[in-house]
């Protein structure tokens, strides 16, 4: 069966992805990039969020033999190692060992690799191809490079990969109505950063860790960890980066105080971190140049009704459903939805119209369910990870997990360590929460709990969970 020219906007992430697996597949693929190639003119940052890469995200990569390029520029997190306001530390692990983590990732360096694994399965990737019009009736695209010269392209199908502002999708909107709607979280960032230790500017090296690069340390904190500095409302992240630095996330409100137009300069945000990060201020040597110079980054979950136009057009990834970050699942949903969708292509080339309908029949319920616990894991984040009633919560929760294997499982396990649909997760998740809450209420530890009372409550009431490959 013939299979058709497939045009892909975007060659971030999920785009330079689909490309590959799908050019793996034999199909013709371009693809076309409104950003110079990052690769010669250099990643453009500030507003980047490092890229937490889960089970989802791997499996796609490894479809697409990506596994030996991944371990120049990925840094295992064995789980979040929480700072509270007197600098001390606590690390609450993600899984039961090592075979159970999170792998920390420059959007930059991923973005690069998976572009030269696109073009290296056949895919012609252009640069500095702004998407301006579509005209529908035959499938002819208009291309807009920064000179403003205008480049047309025709293709029988076409994919918006092209992020939350999506072009695409706003040519889709001129022809049906998506039933769009962008709800904001009030919150929004600003991305800094902790040198390699190597990096730091003369003389301003914290004396703790002048001992460290004489032995050769290349990180200022401990480099196997998701670093977070919950203060109720807001907080601060730090993931590592591979060549020794870390990619530090401050989340503010948009209103009120703090947020992000109270703390609107560089006294302001260096007052901020003197007062809540005090053990992170002298490890963030350009705080003050970093706050002013990088753009404020915004927060906001979008949902539509529709991600296809009748076999001609869908949307994939953040373009059809943008989500917060604070669950890390944005890079490794969209990853699944390019596994997905290719091997629904490859099934079926002849009929793109039943392809997208049923990519979107599958995919949505879980974009919405991993939109709803993204939202929720903020609220976690930044203001339970350090309550006594969560942790409590959180121990009762790994020892089901260890007397019921199979039955009782984590929904954070569910969405970070298999390919569990996210829909389940969500479902699962929620029923066996509202246990936990109900367990532990008013305990201060499981040495308080009737476990053979709860060890029966699950046996009756709750079902062992399908496998899924």
């Amino acid at each position: 069966m013939q299979k058709p020219i497939i045009t892909i906007i975007g060659a971030g992430l999920v785009g330079s992805l689909l490309a590959t697996l799908l050019a793996q597949r034999g199909f013709k693929v371009n693809v076309f990039e409104r950003r110079p190639d990052p690769r010669r003119a250099g990643f453009l940052g500030g507003r980047s969020i490092n890229l937490a890469l889960a089970e989802r995200g791997w499996n796609g990569l490894r479809i697409a033999g990506m596994q030996e390029r991944m371990q120049s520029i990925a840094v295992m997190m064995r789980g979040r190692m929480v700072h509270d306001t007197n600098g001390r530390t606590n690390l609450q692990r993600y899984g039961r060992d090592d075979s159970e983590v999170i792998w920390s990732v420059s959007r930059g360096a991923l973005n690069m690799a998976l572009v030269d694994a696109a073009e290296a399965a056949g895919a012609t990737v252009m640069f500095d191809r702004g998407l301006a019009g579509v005209d529908w009736s035959d499938m002819r695209l208009e291309f807009r490079d920064r000179d403003g010269n205008t480049h047309m392209h025709q293709s029988p199908v076409v994919i918006g990969a092209d992020g939350a502002g999506s072009a695409l999708r706003s040519e889709m909107a001129r022809q049906l109505d998506l039933g769009e709607r962008f709800e904001p979280l009030g919150h929004g960032y600003k991305e800094l950063e902790i040198p390699a230790l190597r990096d730091f500017p003369a003389g301003s090296l914290p004396s703790p860790l002048i001992a460290a690069t004489a032995h050769g340390d290349s990180y200022a904190m401990e480099p196997n960890a998701l670093h977070i500095w919950p203060r109720g409302n807001y907080m601060c992240i730090a993931l590592p980066n591979a060549e020794g630095s870390f990619t530090v996330t401050l989340f503010l409100p948009n209103d009120g105080d703090p947020s992000l137009a109270s703390v609107a300069d560089a006294d302001a945000a260096e007052s901020l971190f003197q007062r809540d990060f005090p053990d992170a201020l002298p490890l963030i040597p350009e705080l003050r140049k970093d706050y002013m110079g990088n753009p404020t980054g915004l927060l906001g979950t979008l949902y539509l009704d529709r991600w296809q136009l009748d076999g001609r057009a869908l949307l994939v990834g953040d373009a059809s459903h943008a989500i917060v970050p604070f669950h890390g699942q944005g890079m490794n949903s969209g990853f699944e939805d390019a596994v997905e969708l290719a091997d629904l292509l490859e099934s079926n080339p002849g009929d793109t119209r039943a392809v997208f309908a049923e990519f979107e029949k599958r995919r949505k319920p879980n974009a919405n369910a991993i939109a709803a616990m993204a939202l929720e894991n903020y609220i976690e984040m930044r203001d339970r990870v350090d309550d006594a009633d969560y942790l409590v919560m959180r121990e009762l929760d790994r020892v089901l997990a260890d007397r019921h294997p199979g039955r009782w499982v984590p929904r954070y396990w569910m969405v970070t360590f298999s390919r569990i649909p996210y829909r389940i997760a969500f479902e699962r998740g929620e029923i066996q929460s509202a246990w936990l809450r109900e367990w532990t209420h008013g305990k201060s530890g499981i040495d308080e709990l009737d476990l053979a009372a709860i060890d029966a409550y699950v046996k009756d009431n709750l079902e062992f969970l399908p496998t899924y490959a």
